[in-house]
């Protein structure tokens, strides 16, 4: 196969996914990493894919959101470990935030029985697992419900959470990097993400490594303002050095 060849294919398969890696490329054409690489950057400068951190999302993908079960069925293991690591973060007969996400879904579900705390959450999903919990005195937080998130946005939350004072917050993003911080691709989602930091006295990042490297359309933080990033294996010693680095703990579950 020629190189555009290739490179349409390339293309076409970024397209449809919405991302593409550089490992999973070079095992499907037979070639190496390094070529896939370059047809990488060919692309980028004519226009047709953003490069990131170990592959590319085609050209205007930055504001593209996936629905919630379409995020749900990414990366499923990874989110399953990522949650069960988190439990430790869990504080005895405190309080907390679960922002909206799906791997904070899953840490919702796994609450044990037997905890006890204070549960504050303006995501839907996380509210409908915590619901009947016994032990959980559930907050939920109200304004405009996003469809595609099932995430309360606008001034109701964010008054909510100016009023707030959390032990920690388990939060989630769309993408992070030491050089992009966190991102996600809408600017109401982010201002509510913004309040929960602040709201929180410890900020604990839920987010596996498919997301690393990925840079969205609203920007709401630094990785420096998050004390725990809770990932899975697939992010690199290097990388998860490079991040604790700048004063952010990593686990790598």
């Amino acid at each position: 196969m020629y190189a555009p060849e290739r490179q349409q294919e390339i293309l076409r398969i970024a397209q449809e996914s919405g991302r593409v890696d550089v490992l999973s490329l070079a095992e499907e054409f037979q070639v190496t990493a390094e070529t896939v690489r370059r047809d990488l950057k060919a692309m980028d400068r004519a226009g047709l894919l953003r490069r990131v951190h170990g592959g590319a999302i085609p050209v205007g993908r930055l504001g593209f959101e996936p629905d919630l079960a379409e995020r749900d069925a990414v990366a499923a293991d990874e989110k399953d470990r990522i949650a069960q690591a988190a439990l430790a973060e869990l504080p005895a007969d405190g309080n907390v935030i679960v922002d909206a996400g799906t791997t904070t879904a899953r840490l919702a579900a796994a609450v044990p029985v037997d905890a006890a705390l204070t549960v504050v959450t303006h995501a839907l999903p996380v509210a409908a697992r915590l619901a009947d919990h016994p032990g959980i005195a559930l907050h939920l937080v109200g304004g405009r419900v996003r469809h595609r998130t099932r995430a309360a946005v606008d001034a109701w939350a964010l008054g909510s959470y100016a009023e707030i004072n959390a032990d920690v917050v388990f939060l989630a993003t769309n993408g992070f990097s030491p050089d992009s911080g966190l991102t996600t691709p809408d600017l109401a989602e982010a201002a509510v993400k913004r309040a929960v930091i602040r709201a929180a006295r410890r900020v604990v990042l839920l987010a596996d490594s498919g997301k690393f490297g990925q840079e969205h359309f609203a920007r709401f933080g630094d990785l420096t303002d998050v004390d725990l990033l809770i990932t899975d294996t697939g992010l690199s010693p290097d990388d998860a050095r490079s991040i604790e680095s700048r004063g952010t703990e990593v686990v790598r579950a």
